[in-house]
């Protein structure tokens, strides 16, 4: 499990600086290789508050059903904290479609959360984007990992229950 803030490091949770890592997807200088770079590239898009990308790596599909306002809606005080990257199934490079489990962990005012989905992706135009994905229930974070707020300490010391 990735922690953030971690200094220096991606959102995303990567070792690499986010200059180094989604920055450049996010910036449009390069297209996400595989369909969990993009994935990782989404969350830290989401903790920068930029709909313009998330919007930019929409399937063309359900994008009608977006708009940005209610993307800037959506972001509200809502601060994302860690990612961790559950599964990935194909979505690499020859492949037309690819799955990413995972689980996003963020706070909401004063009360934690997490968003835990399967999601699927198609590459097309030589790019890969978001199509949609399954609600999962919560996953349980054991006890002795790095909590999911970011504060360095283990979860059973920070959020013990």
């Amino acid at each position: 499990m990735t922690v953030f803030p971690i200094e220096n490091h991606c959102y995303c949770g990567n070792a690499k600086p986010f200059t180094e890592c989604c920055y450049q997807y996010i910036s449009g200088n390069t297209a996400a290789p595989t369909a969990e770079t993009l994935m990782r590239s989404r969350f830290s898009a989401f903790c920068i508050k930029d709909p313009d990308y998330l919007l930019e790596t929409l399937h063309k599909d359900p994008r009608a059903k977006e708009s940005r306002k209610a993307l800037l809606r959506s972001f509200g005080n809502t601060q994302w904290r860690s990612l961790k990257i559950i599964r990935s199934h194909q979505g690499a490079g020859g492949q037309r479609r690819g799955a990413v489990e995972f689980a996003a962990f963020f706070v909401e005012g004063e009360k934690g959360g997490q968003l835990h989905e399967r999601s699927r992706f198609e590459f097309e135009d030589g790019r890969w984007f978001y199509t949609d994905g399954d609600i999962l229930p919560p996953i349980t974070v054991p006890r002795n990992e790095p909590c999911w707020c970011g504060s360095g300490r283990k979860l059973k010391k920070c959020h013990p229950d």
